[in-house]
């Protein structure tokens, strides 16, 4: 959910997780480890084209928001140390280097593929 105001900008994206943080009982998920993670799995695919070209990136895991928010730390110390300078409002997507970001984050439930 960090980049739920910009992705929608250049993507097109559902609104159905920002629903949920609308709905009249917002609870979070139930923890089922030692490190508070949910149950809950997730997949993003991402496919870029462009001169014919076509690039595939897929991130799988358990609990999304135990993955959001390192990808939100990350990005608050490179901005505080003065990269990603680019002006105004931007995703992380691009603000930075998407390999160097990602490169960066280690947790042990995601997977990048």
């Amino acid at each position: 959910m960090a980049d739920s105001a910009t992705i929608p900008t250049h993507l097109n994206m559902s609104s159905n997780a920002v629903d949920d943080l609308h709905a009249p009982d917002p609870s979070r998920p139930v923890a089922v480890d030692e490190h508070g993670r949910s149950a809950q799995t997730f997949l993003v695919e991402v496919v870029a084209r462009s001169a014919g070209v076509e690039r595939r990136a897929v991130a799988s895991g358990r609990d999304i928001y135990a993955v959001t928010a390192p990808l939100v730390v990350e990005a608050a110390v490179r901005i505080l140390a003065g990269a990603g300078d680019t002006a105004g409002v931007a995703s992380v997507g691009a603000r930075f280097d998407a390999k160097d970001f990602l490169s960066s984050l280690s947790p042990e439930h995601l997977t990048l593929g």
